[in-house]
């Protein structure tokens, strides 16, 4: 074989395009993922009025897995439910008031957050870690694109809203870390089955 290798073993994305079913399996089962991560209440810190939560990795985590498309998919399947009233948002929160409050931009940065994500994802096109990790933390860091400035709008002080916002950082750089971590061993175990090809072994 000359050190080629077989066509069966590459992993080209062309190769293994998700039927419609399948886009629309990993949506619904994303958009019930970031869900459960609602489960974990959130905690005030300051009087920001916007809680530190661990539901805001599920949309990069989603992105990181799936691409931009279907990550972004589940992200606006899940907001839309919360809208409508089910009660999906961390601390059992939902309908149109959270979308509303200080804690909106945030809500609406999710959108970006997966956007962006999964735009890096396919630019790197193998989803080793150093890659993981640079989408997540862009993932993340979109999200206060819009919630900052939202945040500054709605309690009329935007420096505060950014001096606020700071106390997010920490724990943001841990979940970008744990779901990067999280990203690249599912790739690993499912390689060809996702949204770009795993890293090549060295």
């Amino acid at each position: 074989m000359g050190g080629s290798y077989p066509a069966a073993m590459v992993c080209d994305v062309s190769d293994t395009r998700p039927s419609a079913s399948a886009d629309l399996a990993a949506t619904v089962v994303f958009a019930a993922f970031i869900a459960v991560l609602g489960v974990f209440p959130g905690i005030n810190v300051g009087g920001s009025g916007v809680p530190i939560v661990l539901q805001n990795i599920g949309p990069v985590l989603a992105a990181c897995l799936l691409g931009a498309r279907r990550g972004t998919a589940a992200v606006a399947l899940f907001l839309a439910l919360a809208a409508l009233g089910l009660p999906l948002l961390a601390g059992g929160r939902g309908g149109v008031a959270p979308f509303v409050g200080p804690s909106g931009g945030f809500l609406f940065g999710y959108v970006l957050s997966a956007i962006v994500a999964g735009l890096i994802i396919a630019r790197g096109r193998r989803a080793g870690l150093p890659i993981l990790l640079l989408a997540a933390a862009a993932g993340v860091a979109s999200s206060y694109v819009i919630g900052v400035p939202w945040l500054g709008l709605y309690t009329g002080d935007m420096a505060a809203a950014f001096t606020q916002s700071l106390v997010f950082v920490p724990g943001d750089a841990i979940k970008v870390v744990g779901a990067a971590l999280v990203a690249s061993v599912v790739h690993r175990a499912l390689p060809g089955r996702l949204a770009v090809r795993p890293a090549a072994r060295s």
